[in-house]
């Protein structure tokens, strides 16, 4: 119980502080503006807090700095959220900014897979 609400709090905390790039991203993928999927922000899951995560079709986007180049800590982290059945998508922050039509591009791609396999 404790831990769960220190992750609620730490999430909050998130929301209010977040990067550039994880705003410039937001925007464009609140609302169900890609795909009519319905993203939210700094979401728990585990003992991990992830910057975007759609529930319902299971995928998790990351928006990282260089700081997270080759992190073993991510590793873990990717294959944990895996094994609970989420596709995980990283994105560099400045993929993001620079170029956030791609990035975009990607996303859809990735949430229109999703919905093929549901119709399959």
């Amino acid at each position: 119980m404790r831990g769960s609400i220190r992750r609620t709090i730490r999430s909050r905390e998130l929301r209010i502080n977040q990067t550039d790039a994880e705003t410039v991203l937001w925007n464009r993928i609140r609302n169900r503006q890609i795909d009519r999927a319905k993203f939210v922000r700094q979401y728990p899951i585990g003992r991990y807090i992830c910057d975007f995560v759609c529930r319902d079709r299971k995928i998790v986007i990351e928006v990282d700095g260089g700081q997270h180049a080759e992190s073993a800590s991510d590793e873990v982290r990717d294959r944990y959220l895996r094994a609970e059945g989420y596709r995980v998508m990283r994105f560099w922050n400045n993929d993001v900014l620079s170029n956030i039509d791609g990035v975009l591009t990607v996303i859809d791609t990735v949430l229109k897979g999703f919905s093929q396999r549901q119709s399959d």
